[in-house]
């Protein structure tokens, strides 16, 4: 089949060691290599595009197609977040037709990715864009084009419509029987990676059975009169859709009642396929990312759950208690054996994909000496630590939420979606104490959740504490505040964001 294409598209997600081994294991290696090396119309996706190239840092000694000179190596940079992940502009080098309707360091696509390739005097006449992040030894080669061969490291399936229109120039590219002559364009400048806006969507069954979106007070979700029914915000293939119009940067659903069952038969799984029909911008799934026992005694692991997910859609996982239950086990007996749901989807997906939610709650204190746990300032001079909760914050452990990150960044987790019970529902802000302490703690990004009120809110936390990410969902949801004015406001406020 892959010698007969007349078109090839690669897309590749998880790790580089993974890809090749199951690229020589199915008997696909020397076949691909064979078809790019011979200039047929190929385009590599992220993965599918390091694997290009000779080798990789990320697996040392095993050999890539070998196509383009190089290596794959890790970001150098300890001031940045790895992964690097996100909204990236591009370094255009070259007047190609790939890249003809964008604009140097304009268009933004959506990053995801922890190792890079380097450009080098050998390669150069591949790289098509570069794209910084960091120091300059960051600079890589964010996609490269020779003839009909091209890769990309963003994802353009996920960069909405800029994506779109970059598959569909090496659509239009692979059926040209000449090519244009291609001069070198060579950009100066440095790209930014953009602050993330999330749209987030509780959903849950309501007492009658329906799929809703719902918000909380605090985690409370029923109305408040008694016998209140569940929140109803809206249906959530339809608010995906619209957050996705409006200009969001991701969408986040998370699963409240953790539906069981047939895992093939759950509303979630239908729900992610038809967002994923529409919405072109990643889409992170979280409750329930467990291992389990369906209705015929068979036994389902965490990995089995969250490859159902990715098969319909999803992007990312987001993992909650079993990451307190993975954290305290490592943390008490320092051993990483692969069995931890964080382990064993990062293992195979990257740790690009999986997301750790963190729920904790404030734990005041006289004093920094009367707790074992990081204690901080907050409002009108009072100290706190953030304690873990678990099971959508009804139980408490002993373990603070900078302890929980650390033990799961080690595990594999590639991000942090940073909540507060406290802040949850208030329109107050975010809590500033709390998120600033975590992005010390940890090398991983950070989503700040909780506590969204109004735009400045987005600003107050991206310039006080540096976070990656804001996420917010009621204000939304109400139409209280839109992504746009949120978004119009970071950018006003001189801090890189996506445009609308």
């Amino acid at each position: 089949d892959i010698t007969n294409a007349q078109i090839l598209i690669f897309p590749g997600v998880g790790s580089f060691g993974v890809c090749i081994e199951n690229l020589n294991k199915k008997g696909y290696f020397e076949p691909l290599k064979a078809y790019v090396s011979a200039g047929k119309p190929f385009y590599g996706i992220c993965l599918g595009m390091q694997s290009l190239f000779e080798g990789s840092e990320e697996t040392a000694g095993l050999k890539g197609l070998g196509v383009v000179p190089g290596n794959v190596g890790k970001f150098q940079d300890p001031n940045v977040s790895i992964p690097h992940m996100g909204w990236n502009s591009l370094r255009i080098q070259k007047n190609a037709p790939m890249v003809s309707d964008f604009k140097s360091l304009e268009h933004r696509f959506y990053f995801v990715h922890s190792f890079r390739a380097s450009p080098t005097a050998q390669n150069k006449d591949w790289i098509l864009s570069l794209t910084d992040y960091g120091s300059p030894e960051n600079t890589f080669i964010s996609s490269l084009q020779m003839g009909k061969v091209a890769a990309s490291q963003f994802h353009p399936e996920k960069s909405g419509q800029n994506g779109l229109s970059f598959l569909s120039a090496f659509l239009k590219q692979a059926t040209m029987v000449d090519l244009p002559e291609v001069v070198n364009v060579p950009c100066e400048g440095r790209t930014q990676l953009a602050k993330r806006i999330i749209a987030c969507l509780d959903v849950r069954s309501n007492d009658a059975g329906d799929l809703v979106v719902t918000k909380g007070d605090q985690y409370d979700v029923r109305e408040k009169q008694e016998g209140g029914d569940v929140r109803n915000l809206g249906k959530p293939v339809e608010l995906a859709n619209r957050y996705s119009d409006d200009g969001a940067d991701e969408v986040t659903f998370l699963n409240i009642t953790s539906f069981r069952g047939d895992v093939v038969d759950a509303p979630m799984l239908r729900m992610l396929e038809l967002t994923s029909e529409k919405v072109f911008v990643p889409l992170t799934i979280g409750g329930g990312i467990r291992g389990y026992t369906d209705s015929q005694g068979v036994f389902h692991s965490a990995l089995d759950v969250a490859s159902a997910y990715f098969r319909s859609g999803a992007d990312k996982v987001s993992i909650g208690s079993d990451a307190v239950d993975a954290a305290e086990k490592f943390r008490g007996d320092n051993i990483k054996d692969g069995t931890s749901c964080i382990e064993q989807i990062s293992n195979v997906y990257g740790r690009q994909a999986v997301v750790i939610s963190v729920d904790p709650k404030r734990v005041y204190v006289n004093s920094k000496d009367e707790s074992k746990h990081t204690v901080l300032e907050v409002e009108d001079g009072k100290l706190c630590w953030w304690q873990c909760t678990v099971k959508g914050g009804r139980e408490t452990r002993d373990l603070d939420a900078f302890e929980l990150a650390q033990a799961c960044e080690e595990l594999g987790a590639g991000e942090i979606l940073l909540n507060c019970i406290d802040k949850d529902g208030q329109n107050a802000g975010f809590d500033i104490a709390l998120i600033g302490q975590m992005k010390k703690s940890v090398s991983i990004p950070v989503i700040a959740s909780s506590g969204a009120g109004n735009p400045q809110h987005f600003i107050e936390v991206f310039e006080k504490t540096n976070a990656d990410a804001g996420l917010a969902a009621g204000i939304f949801h109400r139409r209280e505040v839109g992504i746009d004015e949120v978004k119009n406001a970071v950018i006003g406020a001189n801090i890189p964001c996506r445009p609308i």
